[in-house]
């Protein structure tokens, strides 16, 4: 695999999420994909780690301040990265997942772009489905009660149940699989550990 520069530290990309976003909320989900694609990268691309990682730390970096022009979503964090030093190859990547909006966007290419495209909402949709369960933890989550939220529409009706067949597509992966994958990848770093009851 070709080595993969983002131009940025891990602790700068933090620096510029929090720049960019107040809500505690779009934080946390911006380090649950953090995570969920440095899970995947140790399977895929080990020497890209950090990169696969920064990637997800920042896919949203514009959606606070210009959520009401979903078109541009990621054009305007394109100017926001390249300010602080960003790389080409780690814009390009963060706007792949915002290409079924806007078709002037490069599409998912690379492993790590589909991987991004496919898992991004579907973490969202598992982390709604988590807090309303009595252990309100991803660690006794299972496929079964994630296809559930999945089939219903009304359930965190802004996740777009499209884009997550759409990315499974992508990977030639079944749904199945990748919702399996998806949650074994949250349990690994549980971004709901502080919310473990004491025995």
């Amino acid at each position: 695999m070709a080595s993969l520069s983002a131009c940025m530290t891990r602790d700068a990309a933090f620096e510029l999420l929090k720049e960019h976003n107040k809500d505690p909320f779009h934080i946390e989900h911006a380090e649950t994909v953090e995570q969920t694609m440095r899970y995947f990268a140790r399977e895929y691309d080990p020497e890209n780690e950090e990169f696969w990682g920064i990637v997800g730390l920042l896919h949203d970096l514009d959606w606070e301040e210009h959520d009401d022009d979903p078109m541009n979503h990621t054009v305007y964090a394109a100017k926001d990265i390249e300010a602080a030093g960003g790389s080409a190859e780690l814009i390009r990547a963060i706007q792949t997942h915002t290409s079924d909006y806007n078709t002037d966007l490069p599409k998912p290419e690379l492993q790590m772009e589909k991987i991004l495209f496919a898992t991004e909402e579907l973490t969202g949709l598992i982390g709604a489905a988590v807090v309303m369960r009595p252990s309100k933890s991803v660690m006794d989550f299972n496929v079964k009660s994630l296809k559930k939220k999945f089939k219903d529409k009304r359930f965190a009706a802004g996740v777009s149940r499209d884009v997550i067949r759409s990315g499974a597509e992508m990977l030639g992966w079944e749904l199945d699989e990748l919702f399996a994958r998806t949650i074994e990848a949250m349990q690994s770093f549980a971004p709901d550990r502080d919310t473990f009851q004491a025995e």
